[in-house]
């Protein structure tokens, strides 16, 4: 199961409407380890005052692992994420995430970050069962 939810979210799914914030919150509390790699990344974009901020460490478990492939495999989860914090996440190699603050100039980095050829550079044989 991907995320630990509620029976009062549940339920307030089966009627329709969702509070997107009380789905973040699931998910908060659902995928921590996840949650806290993307806060810290997002923090370190306000701190160093940059429009990028990336984590190239490995996760340390496959439980960790496992709660950022669910995170950004997730339409629903990964654009929760992103409207949350105000970035664009994108993902290499099941533990590279990466943050774009929102602006015309990033464009540009995100596509490179995104780009075949950066997946195929981003290679290791370290990483090949990640």
């Amino acid at each position: 199961m991907s995320l630990d939810v509620s029976p009062a979210l549940l339920e307030m799914a089966e009627r329709g409407e969702v509070d997107e914030r009380e789905f973040v919150d699931c998910v908060r509390t659902s995928l921590p380890y996840a949650w806290d790699l993307i806060s810290s990344l997002v923090a370190q974009l306000k701190v160093d005052g940059t429009d990028f901020a990336d984590n190239q460490v490995p996760p340390p478990s496959e439980q960790a692992r496992g709660q950022l492939l669910r995170a950004l495999a997730s339409d629903a989860i990964r654009g929760a994420l992103q409207r949350h914090f105000g970035v664009r996440l994108a993902f290499q190699n099941c533990h590279r995430v990466a943050v774009f603050a929102p602006s015309d100039k990033n464009e540009e980095r995100y596509r490179r970050f995104t780009s075949v050829r950066a997946q195929l550079l981003n290679q290791s044989p370290e990483l090949r069962d990640c």
